[in-house]
């Protein structure tokens, strides 16, 4: 089976945002990643790739994030202004 191409370079801008967001989500809340993966059950490693924006998460796996840090999904999704050339 032919792998994926790689993701172009917005995509990933938007990965490391969405990582961002978690991050910050969890250091608010007093959480470490070790914390934070007990809750959503996943390891540490795992919550450490997606904070970095290092791997293309599951849909399943941001809910649980949102739900585990008590705030809605879509802030943590939540898209950053594009710049005018449509980035």
């Amino acid at each position: 089976m032919p792998s994926e191409p790689a993701p172009p370079d917005w995509v990933l801008t938007q990965r490391r945002a969405i990582g961002a967001h978690i991050r910050e989500a969890r250091v608010a809340a007093k959480l470490s990643q070790e914390a934070l993966a007990e809750r959503v059950e996943r390891d540490r490693q795992t919550v450490n790739r997606i904070e970095n924006g290092v791997v293309a998460t599951r849909v399943d796996t941001l809910i649980r994030i949102a739900r585990a840090l008590d705030m809605p999904l879509a802030e943590l999704v939540r898209e950053e202004p594009r710049p005018a050339n449509g980035g």
